[in-house]
């Protein structure tokens, strides 16, 4: 008769022991990051600031037969920080006027800037653009809306900003803004 020797399943029950109680570890500790972001959540209710387009004055707004544009408007528009215990730094913002999805004017840079609680901020830049080309298929439709007395613009602000509660500043994110606005053709209406 043999002697069998069963050690080696004693060293893989000890080996699941182990697997099954850093798993155990690292889900317990999952659980408590994610029961702290959703707490500061709570108490901190984050909001993405809200943008309005208060006024829109045309300058110069002319279409050219072969399909340049050339515009000078000016823009005020507000940004407000709906959060009562969160600030944000503006570091990098782009205003810019699109028909249709491109771009008719020079991009404008606003200064950046810290946004306290419940804040406030007003920009009123020049948007122009002289003689810039436009797409064929979008001169077409540029040059009918013009004749129909009104265009529809968007305009549209890029940038990074920077959120900060308390001390603590996080990193960049992206902010993209996008305001509608027609205007009558003046020779039509």
């Amino acid at each position: 008769m043999t002697i069998k020797d069963c050690g080696h399943y004693h060293h893989h029950h000890e080996r699941r022991k182990l697997y099954r109680r850093l798993f155990y570890c690292f889900l317990t500790l999952l659980i408590i990051v994610g029961f702290i972001i959703l707490l500061v959540w709570l108490i901190l209710r984050p909001t993405k600031p809200q943008f309005v387009l208060q006024d829109s004055t045309v300058y110069t707004f002319n279409v050219s037969s072969s399909n340049f544009v050339t515009s000078n408007f000016q823009i005020t528009m507000a940004s407000r920080n709906p959060n009562s215990r969160i600030g944000i730094y503006y570091d990098k913002l782009d205003m810019y006027a699109a028909y249709r999805g491109q771009q008719i004017t020079l991009s404008t840079v606003l200064p950046s800037t810290y946004q306290g609680h419940k804040d406030e901020n007003v920009w009123s830049p020049f948007l122009y653009g002289n003689d810039v080309p436009l797409a064929p298929y979008l001169g077409v439709s540029l040059n009918q809306d013009h004749l129909a007395g009104i265009i529809l613009i968007n305009i549209k602000v890029r940038g990074r900003l920077r959120w900060k509660v308390g001390t603590f500043i996080s990193g960049r994110y992206h902010l993209h803004v996008n305001c509608p606005v027609t205007f009558g053709n003046k020779n039509n209406a």
